[in-house]
């Protein structure tokens, strides 16, 4: 069973970097497609919105088109963990931001993905 940690959410003025880390423990990111989803405030259930993927095998990168060219999504598997830089963020990008691993179809449907880490909290405030 494949667990996956974020860490790297904090609290950023306007216009401020974050880096998030996802790593998983008891398994691999190996032969998996990763994702990053967020969870704005006020989101009701467990509606969760697309920020980017990276494929399982080509490292093919996906992201949510409004979000392309502020964050980039990458790899290191020699540690295991999976990364999402977040650059020049915005009050409007404070949520809660989930890892999720291995998808069953389209990588832009939060529930298509079968593990999920717990959240990391981002909030971008001045």
């Amino acid at each position: 069973q494949v667990q996956l940690v974020e860490s790297g959410g904090g609290l950023v003025q306007p216009g401020g970097s974050l880096r998030l880390s996802c790593v998983a423990s008891g398994g691999t990111f190996s032969g998996k497609a990763v994702a990053w989803f967020r969870q704005a405030p006020g989101t009701p259930g467990s509606e969760r919105e697309f920020v980017a993927a990276i494929a399982a095998t080509d490292d093919n990168t996906y992201y949510s088109i409004p979000l392309k060219g502020r964050f980039t999504i990458s790899r290191n598997s020699a540690e295991n963990t999976v990364y999402l830089q977040m650059n020049s963020l915005q009050p409007e990008d404070t949520a809660v931001y989930y890892c999720a691993a291995e998808t069953r179809g389209s990588y832009r449907v939060h529930y298509n993905w079968n593990y999920w880490g717990q959240g990391a909290q981002v909030t971008v405030s001045s």
